[in-house]
């Protein structure tokens, strides 16, 4: 059997997982299946309530332009739907008291915009839209065991019905399908499902900090003269590898995050919260935290390591399985990009599937997804393997990276003042422009001879006057 993925093949696809890299990636293949099955453990809320299955639920999630931009593609008019629950939207530079790289960053107007708000209103959003396709059903409280078929193709999954405890006890059950989808997050089982049929797992690429953080929901100050920004970033370096963040959910609520690396993590014991925050380079946070309320305890995460799933490598694997999202390539959560990079596979997804010059194979397919995922590791990966104790095979050296090193801490030392290196670092960054603008002859000219700028010596804790 040819190996392709063409509309007129595909009755059924199973997507394993309702994170947003499952939802969208149905909201997509319902445009070429005739239904969709999405099998997902938990049982979903039925309001913007959160659920076990997302583990970093509780804390602070962002989406940036690029993602903005590929949710309104595939689901129009979601930013506005997200704007209009009350999701907050911020502009960097203006809106934030920003120290990264060593230096204040001046508040001047915005080049980027991203929204804030609680990870539950967007999955909600998300769930509701997609499921009011009625090609796309969902199986709750179930969890994936196996697939069905062999090394040549993949026929189905094997689903074991759980109870409401979670316990899995009862016989696995058989779903027939033409397309497997892995959407089931950073602790993929993919590897053992394919053993299963005596297929073979991708390798791993790893990359790993350590880094630990710690969450807590505070209501802010009733007024707070100090300051008219919107938020506070402490950005970490291999000279300070503590960060800290604060932004708001709406509703007066604000989330801090506080993080550090393994052999000093942030503490989950709510009296030493505003104690670690105490050790960032300037005390604007811990202030920021000694007069607000809070609201929640301390909730904390480890699994921050960067992995990347190579299964866009050549090896016995079979057709009609793809991997998408946390599933394939999952990031170091502080650079903010998982639910971009969700959006922005899905349309890899939508544009693979539609290109009529070229066969949809599952290796092409699977390629095209892997792509969408390209340029968020390299932010997030070429950023961690600097930082102290970082292990993993993908931190390890490279040739070229001494000349990279340089020109990267260029564009970082004048991003703050520069405005042509600073609206071309904050697009790649926002996954709102490709890598290769970093490198454009307006930013290469100012890398190369712009002298070093001028910096702030305290926090701008007011926008500039006009």
């Amino acid at each position: 059997m040819v190996d392709e993925l063409r509309p007129r093949r595909t009755r059924h696809a199973v997507v394993v997982g309702g994170s947003l890299a499952g939802l969208l990636a149905a909201r997509v293949l319902s445009e070429h299946a005739e239904r969709v099955t999405v099998v997902e453990r938990d049982r979903f809320p039925e309001g913007p309530d959160a659920r076990p299955g997302v583990p970093q639920g509780r804390h602070l999630h962002v989406l940036i332009e690029g993602g903005q931009r590929a949710f309104d593609e595939l689901l129009p008019g979601f930013v506005d739907e997200l704007s209009a629950l009350g999701a907050p939207r911020l502009g960097s530079p203006e809106d934030m008291v920003q120290w990264q790289d060593g230096q204040w960053v001046p508040r001047t107007e915005p080049m980027v915009h991203f929204y804030a708000g609680p990870r539950a209103q967007l999955d909600w959003l998300t769930r509701k839209r997609v499921f009011a396709d009625p090609r796309i059903e969902r199986v709750e409280g179930a969890e994936v065991t196996g697939l069905i078929g062999d090394s040549r193709r993949v026929r189905g999954v094997l689903l074991r019905e759980r109870g409401a405890g979670g316990e899995s006890g009862r016989e696995p059950r058989r779903l027939e399908a033409d397309l497997v989808v892995d959407a089931s997050g950073r602790s993929s089982k993919a590897a053992d499902w394919l053993a299963g049929i005596g297929a073979e797992a991708p390798h791993e690429e790893t990359l790993d900090t350590g880094l630990a953080y710690a969450t807590r929901v505070f209501r802010s100050p009733a007024e707070d003269p100090s300051t008219d920004a919107l938020g506070y970033y402490v950005v970490p370096n291999p000279g300070q590898v503590y960060a800290g963040v604060v932004l708001p959910l709406g509703d007066g609520r604000h989330l801090a995050t506080l993080s550090g690396l393994r052999d000093d993590p942030p503490p989950a014991d709510e009296e030493l919260f505003e104690a670690y925050a105490r050790k960032l380079p300037h005390p604007v946070i811990a202030d920021w935290i000694a007069k607000a309320e809070p609201l929640s305890p301390v909730h904390g995460f480890r699994k921050t390591a960067n992995i990347r799933r190579r299964y866009d490598r050549p090896g016995r694997r079979p057709a009609g399985f793809l991997a998408t999202g946390d599933a394939l390539c999952c990031f170091n959560p502080i650079y903010g990009q998982g639910m971009a990079v969700a959006a922005l596979s899905a349309v890899a997804l939508r544009d693979a599937l539609a290109d009529r010059k070229r066969v949809p194979t599952t290796r092409r397919v699977q390629k095209a997804l892997f792509d969408a995922s390209r340029q968020a590791w390299e932010i997030s990966a070429g950023a961690d393997k600097k930082m102290p104790g970082a292990t993993g095979d993908a931190a390890r050296a490279k040739p070229q990276d001494r000349l990279t090193d340089w020109y990267m801490g260029r564009v970082l030392q004048l991003t703050p003042t520069h405005p042509v290196v600073g609206a071309a670092f904050r697009a790649v960054a926002a996954l709102d422009a490709p890598m290769s603008a970093l490198f454009a002859p307006s930013v290469a000219r100012a890398v190369l001879f712009a002298p070093d700028p001028k910096t702030l010596t305290e926090p701008p804790m007011h926008r500039p006057e006009a």
